[in-house]
Order: structure tokens, then C-alpha cells, then sequence
């Protein structure tokens, strides 16, 4: 059995971004409240999801959710970076 602080000690945090982005996806009104801001001010955005990873006990770094969100197959998700694209 590891814990969250040798985890972290050795790099998962990867895991935290999929993780808070699973949890992000699955909240309709919190996606689209992400996606509108990010429209408007993606680094604002990208400094919402991570501290909402901070609330959420999963810390991320920028540079973490910004490679997450690079690495998805997800159609949704790139015409969301493509938009988003002047902060991230």
C-alpha cells in the first residue's frame, strides 16, 4: 500500500489530472462554466483547474493538465484546445 505523499513524491500526479478531469467531465455545468471562461481567458481557466484540483485533494500543476488534455482522443476536447488555445 503506497500513500497520496510517496505518490506524489514519485510523479503521479499525471494521474491526478485524469482523474480531476473525469470529474470536471462529469459535471455539465461546471465543463461549460469552464469552457466559457476559457473562451473569454484560458489562463484564468487553466488557474480555475487547478485549483479546483487543490479543492478536490488531486494537485495539478498547469503544465500537468495542459499535457493531460494534449494526450486525450477526444474530439470534444481538441475543438475545446483549439479554441482555448491562446492561454493554454
Amino acid at each position: 500500500m503506497t500513500s497520496n505523499a510517496t505518490d506524489h513524491a514519485t510523479g503521479n500526479t499525471t494521474g491526478n489530472a485524469a482523474e480531476l478531469y473525469g470529474r470536471i467531465s462529469n459535471d455539465v455545468e461546471l465543463t461549460q462554466s469552464l469552457f466559457r471562461q476559457a473562451l473569454q481567458d484560458p489562463s484564468g481557466a487553466l488557474g480555475r483547474i487547478v485549483a479546483l484540483g487543490e479543492q478536490e485533494g488531486l494537485p495539478v500543476s498547469p503544465e500537468e493538465v495542459k499535457a493531460h488534455l494534449a494526450g486525450l482522443d477526444d474530439g470534444a476536447t481538441k475543438q475545446w484546445l483549439i479554441k482555448a488555445r491562446g492561454g493554454l
